[in-house]
């Protein structure tokens, strides 16, 4: 029986949820966060259980080549992001290897995940940050809190690495106004004070948002603060109160007022556009977006004949980008204020032929299922709690031809593809997108097919001659085939030098990707190493012969 401040040498065998390393003592697992597969330590027992422990490293005894020095000096203090202490390869790696264990553990499915889509440069890529204000021991301060706690851990004087910079130059511009003005920071236990949490939206075009949130609509000086955030903020382009007098959990408040500039901004996505205001709902990291609603869009094969059901659609992003290949989208959403920017952000774009409904998925999904609609196919984005069974139900009882299922849970994606599974569908495909880069977060698009007999192998023979092989190669798109290089070599490949490889093998590229600009230009040649890497991936995807 393991005993608090108990200290014993381990080794860590494999992840845990969120990037916790995982240990065993005599049969028991010790959960050890900051501790990495194949690293050796001393770890001091802080909190025993029956069945399992969580421990601490007291001290590294062996370390692993994917151990990095955290780059954000309140990493252990803030609790935001839990992968900084190793590459951020080793993170991809991590999530691809945790996905893959839930959908065979929990799942039951024999599908292999591709190495997860990461971004090129996996920092400042948020779009919106909410940091909660308090007292300070040298005045108002902001940050973020600590984990399972509302004690505030102060933001660095560079901000958030994950935030932009504009982000941070508007935060502390907001705390000198407090500073210069005396406003004072919200105190939770009392509910007195002004300010209590500091939020910024940004867009794809560098414009910012800056939204204190107050518990009264009139401040202190309101041409000071906006004078030091456009000094501050050279992209600026609005400033809104929004005021929140409940003692609540819950941001923001019901009461908007525009102080300078737009009340809304507008950004893009997929060639739409989209209204942001402070009430908004939208995706908080615009470019692994564009890659996870290309997937879903891939998935959805759509021909332009289709009816489609977006069910959980948020703000319709999802629908709006559906609708511009299918025949009818409807969205189902459960938040009025969402289902309003859904139907702007259609008009805003001209779109007639997505329709959207205010209502639970487990409610207006049946309903509408019993009372006729049969839809080609239905997208799911459920929350982390994934879907209800009376949705899963509902699913299976229209019997589209394809279910798509965006999933910010893993675990509970695992448990719904079985259940779509066992109900006749066949897993088709997945893949992971990285959306919350040095988290333990992931993002898995699946693709589910109705299958006649899913429990059912059927061998069939035939000749092959005539046959155009080509036909039955497998394809992947060049950002997974270059994830999996980086993940299984470390090599860095190019879009050129995969066409190379592509070409070599008799793979058909499109000229631009294999000719130089012009006859004398000198085209750089894929060495070795990368082919080979190269190579490997495209056995992995079926793309040529073992």
């Amino acid at each position: 029986m393991l005993r608090k401040n108990d200290v014993f040498e381990m080794t860590c065998d494999a992840f845990g949820q969120d990037a916790q390393g995982v240990c065993r003592h005599e049969g028991m697992a010790v959960f050890v966060p900051g501790l990495l597969p194949g690293e050796r330590a001393l770890v001091r027992i802080v909190k025993p259980e029956k069945r399992y422990a969580f421990g601490r490293v007291e001290r590294l005894l062996e370390t692993s080549p994917d151990r990095r020095e955290p780059p954000c000096p309140i990493y252990k203090r803030c609790g935001g992001c839990s992968c900084q202490h190793m590459s951020y390869e080793a993170s991809l790696r991590f999530k691809r290897e945790q996905v893959q264990a839930l959908l065979e553990r929990v799942g039951g499915l024999d599908i292999g995940v591709p190495p997860v889509l990461g971004m090129a440069h996996p920092f400042a890529y948020r779009n919106k940050g909410a940091y909660p204000v308090a007292q300070g021991k040298d005045g108002p301060a902001c940050g973020f809190f600590a984990p399972r706690s509302h004690d505030l851990v102060p933001l660095p004087e560079g901000g958030c690495l994950i935030q932009g910079e504009d982000s941070a130059r508007a935060v502390q511009a907001v705390l000198r106004w407090m500073r210069q003005t005396g406003a004072s920071a919200y105190d939770e236990t009392t509910g007195r004070g002004l300010v209590r949490h500091i939020m910024t939206r940004s867009t794809t075009a560098v414009g910012l948002m800056v939204v204190p949130v107050v518990t009264d609509a009139t401040i202190p000086q309101p041409e000071l603060l906006i004078r030091l955030l456009r000094e501050a903020v050279p992209g600026l382009e609005s400033v809104c109160l929004s005021v929140n007098r409940r003692r609540t959990n819950v941001i923001l408040g019901d009461e908007l007022h525009t102080l300078w500039g737009k009340a809304v901004m507008e950004d893009t996505l997929g060639g739409l556009r989209f209204s942001i205001s402070p009430l908004s709902f939208f995706q908080v990291n615009p470019v692994q977006t564009e890659q996870l609603y290309g997937l879903a869009l891939e998935y959805a094969q759509l021909t332009g004949s289709e009816t489609v059901v977006d069910a959980y659609c948020g703000a319709g992003t999802i629908s709006l980008l559906l609708a511009q290949k299918a025949k009818r989208v409807i969205g189902i959403e459960i938040v009025p204020q969402a289902i309003d920017n859904a139907r702007e952000n259609a008009a805003r774009n001209g779109i007639t032929n997505a329709e959207f409904l205010v209502g639970a998925t487990e409610e207006l999904l049946p309903r509408l299922v019993a009372e006729g609609l049969a839809p080609d196919v239905i997208v799911i984005d459920p929350p982390r709690k994934g879907c209800e069974r009376a949705v899963l139900d509902a699913i299976l009882a229209a019997r589209p031809k394809r279910v798509v299922y965006v999933s910010c849970g893993a675990p509970t994606l695992a448990r719904d593809a079985k259940i779509l599974c066992e109900g006749g569908y066949a897993a088709q495909a997945v893949q992971c997108v990285d959306m919350f880069c040095w988290t333990g977060a992931v993002e898995t698009v699946m693709c589910f097919s109705k299958g006649t007999y899913p429990h059912r192998t059927v061998k069939v023979e035939f000749p092959l001659e005539g046959l155009n092989v080509a036909q039955l190669q497998g394809s992947a798109t060049y950002e997974q085939i270059k994830a999996y290089v980086l993940e299984h070599s470390g090599l860095k490949v190019s879009t050129l030098y995969i066409a190379q490889v592509k070409q070599k093998y008799g793979i058909i590229e499109r000229e631009c990707y294999n000719k130089p600009r012009s006859e004398d230009a000198k085209q750089p040649q894929c060495p070795p190493d990368k082919e080979a890497a190269i190579v490997e991936a495209l056995r992995f995807y079926g793309l040529i012969a073992p």
